[in-house]
């Protein structure tokens, strides 16, 4: 936004002086009072209703038409030695590496329980087959998460520094 002036309320009935009776031009999602800019910038005239504008304040150090990013203190973010992160790291691979597992022993489950598409049926599907086929969908649908998520695990772990990606 303009740092000069901004929009604080649009109201219908409530003005603040003299800064109200000004002409405001829009230009996107700034506003201005200045004809010339308003000018420059092709912006539009606001019109109906009462505007309200509150008069910004200029940084100290920024020069007229120049924006400046403000950016944090580099000594703001702490530094973190290489043997806290290669800890993190190590970590971090062991997570993954026990989540892997434990995907892939639910890959197994779930297969075992799938049978190729021909799991066996439960009590209530022998009569009902439309409940047979309900689970079957599931249980495929299980299958493809589970591999999914088996190729995300083994994806992030070949992220890792130093990894040795065993697939």
């Amino acid at each position: 936004m303009k740092p000069t002036l901004l929009i604080l309320c649009l109201t219908a009935g409530t003005t603040l002086g003299a800064s109200a009776q000004e002409r405001i031009y829009r230009c996107g999602n700034e506003y201005t009072n200045t004809v010339t800019e308003a000018q420059a910038k092709t912006c539009k005239l606001v019109s109906g209703g009462n505007v309200t504008v509150v008069q910004g304040q200029k940084p100290a150090a920024a020069a007229p038409g120049v924006k400046v990013a403000s950016a944090p203190p580099a000594s703001s973010a702490p530094r973190i030695d290489s043997a806290d992160q290669k800890a993190k790291d190590s970590d971090a691979r062991l997570i993954l590496e026990t989540e892997l597992k434990k995907a892939e022993a639910r890959q197994i489950e779930l297969n075992k329980e799938y049978n190729n598409g021909e799991p066996e049926k439960l009590g209530p599907e022998t009569r009902n087959h439309q409940k047979y086929l309900d689970r079957v969908s599931e249980l495929k649908a299980a299958l493809s998460r589970n591999e999914s998520d088996i190729a995300g695990i083994r994806r992030e772990l070949g992220r890792l520094p130093g990894s040795s990606s065993k697939q």
